[in-house]
């Protein structure tokens, strides 16, 4: 009986791991390129910067709007399909030379349809999933996989023909995105009662142990955008070409899909707790390599390496966490304040706060300040590991 309810489960997954991959084929050309592209545009770091953190805006209200009318309506799917239908179009505006508030304009109207759609799917893909990480990691992998190949695709592609194709290859990726939602399973849910879309969320947000657990994401998550919003510019500003900056951004990708993978073997080792602790500490030495050993390839190689830790691993132990403090009618709030606190208001926070930090200081004191954050996100995920360890033990 076992074995026959999996089977199904595992082709539940496959538009899934469908929609993952084409989802982060689009995110893997346009995070890192698009600052290439602004200053293509001719426009200066602090605009870049701003209009870099235009997505991590987005990611401030869309995830629980988003949520809340899936919760609503039960129409999980049809949402989907009408949010990437809706950044597709919007994504057409890239086409217009309409100056810094156009650009602007576009992104907001694009990231607001899009930004929510992996916190819609974690959610029920944590909910398939019942707890197996392994199932987990082998289904988001192709999120990694796909991003893989667009970033070093990309790469060779605009070294070759230039940054002006990048509204192209924008158009490609967000219509795969839509035709994979048409291959989701075409269910309405069951849309929860006033009473349960009702239960109470502020009880979970006042344990200790949740609130240090949001403040370590909070602040590691910041960190990281030093490499999502400035690694590319970075790296070019010190002579790299944009074929070498995406193998680089694939060695990261790579040792992703490596991690998802085989996480099955060894997140079992640890509490989640801890596990948040150890990927603290790979995202201090990630920031600090990169600042620091920018000279040499196999140094930013290595820094590029660390990501199986620094992201990969923090974001099941996330999923996890969140899992198991948000459960039933909860789980889709809980994933929304996830992607609020750390790819919302903390990516807001890096991407502005990392604009004005190079256009000042320069890109090395940039990556500084972004191990000093790493830094706090370790001691609060220490703070987060003893108090469910006290927990536990209670």
């Amino acid at each position: 009986m076992a074995a026959g309810g999996a089977a199904p489960a595992r082709r539940q997954l496959v538009p899934f791991a469908a929609l993952s991959a084409t989802y982060f084929a689009h995110i893997g050309f346009f995070n890192p390129y698009l600052p290439l592209w602004l200053k293509h545009l001719g426009l200066p770091i602090v605009v870049i910067s701003l209009l870099a953190s235009v997505q991590s805006f987005t990611r401030v209200f869309a995830p629980y709007a988003w949520g809340a009318l899936s919760d609503h309506t039960g129409e999980r799917v049809r949402l989907l399909r009408i949010s990437a239908a809706i950044a597709l179009a919007c994504s057409l505006g890239l086409w217009w030379k309409g100056g810094a508030w156009w650009v602007a304009a576009v992104l907001l109207l694009m990231f607001t349809h899009t930004s929510s759609m992996m916190s819609l799917t974690e959610a029920a893909m944590a909910h398939l999933v019942a707890g197996d990480w392994g199932r987990y990691g082998r289904v988001r992998l192709w999120g990694a996989a796909g991003f893989m190949v667009t970033v070093f695709c990309a790469g060779a592609w605009f070294q070759r023909f230039g940054m002006g194709h990048f509204p192209g290859w924008t158009l490609l990726t967000l219509a795969a995105v839509l035709a994979c939602t048409w291959w989701l399973p075409d269910a309405r849910e069951q849309p929860a009662h006033p009473q349960e879309r009702g239960a109470p969320v502020l009880p979970v947000l006042r344990q200790p142990v949740v609130r240090w657990f949001f403040a370590s994401l909070f602040f590691h998550v910041m960190a990281h955008f030093a490499i999502y919003g400035f690694l590319s510019l970075y790296l070019d500003a010190r002579g790299y070409g944009k074929a070498t900056i995406g193998a680089l951004w694939a060695v990261s990708v790579l040792v992703e899909i490596g991690w998802f993978f085989t996480q099955g073997r060894w997140l079992p080792r640890l509490p989640m707790t801890r596990w948040l602790v150890v990927c603290g500490v790979a995202a201090v030495l990630r920031m600090a390599l990169t600042g620091g050993g920018v000279r040499w390839l196999p140094v930013l190689v290595v820094a590029q390496v660390l990501h199986a830790l620094s992201f990969a691993s923090h974001h099941t132990a996330c999923i996890a966490m969140i899992t198991h403090h948000f459960p039933g009618r909860l789980r889709g709030r809980g994933q929304a304040l996830f992607t609020i606190t750390g790819y919302g208001l903390g990516g807001v926070l890096g991407v502005v706060a990392g604009g004005a930090v190079v256009a000042r200081f320069g890109f090395e004191a940039m990556f500084g300040v972004a191990a000093l954050l790493a830094l706090l996100g370790t001691a609060c995920a220490r703070r987060t590991d003893r108090l469910e360890g006290a927990a536990s033990a209670a």
